[in-house]
């Protein structure tokens, strides 16, 4: 059977209880929030701390680590253009059904293209989707090097790795852009906060 063939027999099977239910059960909306920035740059680091705080706050939510999907989603594909364009849809489709079952999605992700993340952003539904722009310099992100990847990199030893010897395309008008090397970590998740609740997606807190 040809793939053509497969998706002609495909059926979306309809269900009852939809996204809106479940944001009425878990009292906030769902979204992903997409962390994009380069090796380095506090991507997890921020994301991390953000679901611990929204934790606190009552709001379900998942983590979607680049390395850790790899172990699992992920496994089979390497790092040619092909396969991290492949590991993107996969993350991005994972994250359309997580945004179904009413959690925030925290996606932290280098996804150095901008066609890259416009295409999952296509995937998701419309308005479901916030990029942020981890703006940590080059420099900074090199200086930290905590997996020894960019002096891998430099030695010749990884071949195009973003920074490096391949490009990385910044936003162009992201929902927010944090410079880790200029707001502390604190810093950073206020102002995640107070984009999630300007957008409407968490509750403001009580006073």
């Amino acid at each position: 059977m040809t793939e053509s063939n497969k998706a002609s027999h495909i059926q979306w099977q309809p269900y009852q209880i939809d996204a809106a239910a479940r944001a009425r059960l878990k009292g906030h909306q769902s979204t992903v929030l997409w962390f994009t920035g380069l090796s380095g740059s506090g991507k997890s680091t921020v994301a991390n701390a953000l679901e611990q705080a929204l934790l606190a706050r009552g709001v379900h939510t998942y983590l979607l680590d680049g390395d850790n999907v790899r172990h699992g989603l992920c496994a089979d594909l390497g790092f040619s253009a092909a396969d991290r364009s492949e590991n993107l849809r996969r993350v991005a489709a994972v994250a359309d059904l997580m945004v179904d079952a009413g959690l925030v999605v925290l996606s932290a992700f280098i996804s150095p293209l901008r066609e890259q993340r416009e295409r999952v952003k296509q995937m998701l539904p419309p308005g479901k989707f916030l990029e942020i722009y981890i703006a940590t310099p080059l420099e900074e992100c090199e200086k930290r090097d905590v997996k020894g990847l960019y002096k891998k990199a430099r030695a010749g030893e990884i071949q195009q790795f973003t920074g490096i010897s391949d490009p990385y395309e910044a936003p162009e008008a992201a929902d927010l852009v944090l410079n880790t090397a200029e707001f502390s970590l604190e810093q950073s998740v206020q102002l995640l906060l107070d984009l999630l609740v300007a957008r409407a997606i968490i509750p403001a807190p009580a006073k």
